[in-house]
């Protein structure tokens, strides 16, 4: 028997709420991450940090501060988790070969390349979501999904090479690692559903996280990083270093991966396609960089997927 009328658009407004919050919050941990980039751009150029250990304190640091957040809030669930012996696994594989992983290939395209031919390899992953969702399905891409698509792709070709082709650079090398890092940003946004079901996207994050930090710790013992490799920092770096982690760590990984678990792997991916967006306007504003007409087509770009996603139907 269906629902009443009554019953029936209150479910709707309900899962249209659902939806706007899922959007806004994918958008703002996407342009948390743009955010970051305009931190690791400063650090890069005014001290010796490793990519690497960059990444380790980085991932590191948030998934304390994600620990500390779930002993004080959600001890059980925290507890929970712990004991459960397949939980642990999933989360160990997410951490390490999802967020670790993810990270490191893509700071590492960018040495073989530059940023922006890595952000626009990267970009790869909305495909890859798409295509294993239609195979999941069993159906062709809709019209909806591939215009959102065509929109995503087009902003962050134009961000991250402010429309000149030639800025893009391929050595065999970078297309290796740069198309492992969009397969890696598939996996850690698709793999962890079943776990964002039982726990809730917070409390797995935040594992995972804390999972990723200690993966680098290692990777940086095992290569010899740690501890002759970290170089002095002063007091701004140490400070735009903190707000890396709690900003474009803690926060963009928190916000997204909660909007994914709302709006799903597909739709969040493209509205990823805000981060470089994000990092060209904060990197203008902060760091005196110029706004080119690639930038403003991006943006109006990204506006326009935006509202491609807001149009797809609730599930």
């Amino acid at each position: 028997m269906a629902a009443p009328r009554g019953t029936r658009d209150t479910m709707a407004r309900t899962d249209s709420t659902r939806q706007i919050q899922g959007i806004a919050s994918t958008l703002a941990g996407a342009i948390a991450w743009g955010f970051s980039g305009t931190c690791v751009q400063y650090l890069f150029s005014s001290t010796a940090l490793d990519p690497l250990l960059l990444t380790t304190f980085r991932q590191l640091g948030a998934g304390l501060v994600f620990l500390a957040a779930l002993l004080a809030a959600r001890r059980d669930t925290l507890a929970a988790m712990l004991s459960d012996r397949l939980t642990l696994i999933r989360l160990a594989i997410f951490g390490s070969c999802g967020l670790f992983l993810n990270s490191a290939v893509y700071a590492t395209a960018i040495s073989y390349t530059n940023a922006g031919t890595a952000t626009v390899l990267q970009s790869l992953n909305i495909v890859f979501v798409l295509a294993i969702a239609c195979l999941r399905e069993r159906r062709a891409p809709r019209s909806l999904e591939l215009t959102a698509l065509a929109c995503a792709l087009a902003t962050t070709f134009l961000i991250a090479t402010h429309g000149d082709p030639t800025a893009i650079h391929m050595p065999v090398l970078g297309l290796f690692f740069g198309i492992a890092t969009a397969a890696a940003a598939t996996f850690y946004t698709m793999y962890p559903k079943p776990l964002f079901e039982r726990w809730g996207s917070f409390a797995v994050t935040g594992v995972g996280m804390l999972v990723g930090g200690i993966t680098g710790v290692v990777v940086c013992l095992a290569n010899g990083t740690i501890p002759g490799g970290i170089p002095p920092l002063d007091a701004t770096s140490l400070l735009v270093l903190a707000v890396a982690v709690l900003v474009g760590t803690f926060a963009a990984y928190g916000l997204y991966l909660h909007g994914i678990s709302i709006v799903g792997p597909l739709w969040g991916n493209m509205l990823g396609a805000a981060e470089p967006v994000s990092a060209t306007v904060i990197t203008a504003l902060w760091l005196g960089t110029s706004f080119s007409w690639a930038d403003w087509a991006g943006l109006a770009l990204m506006v326009a997927t935006i509202m491609l996603v807001a149009l797809q139907p609730t599930s």
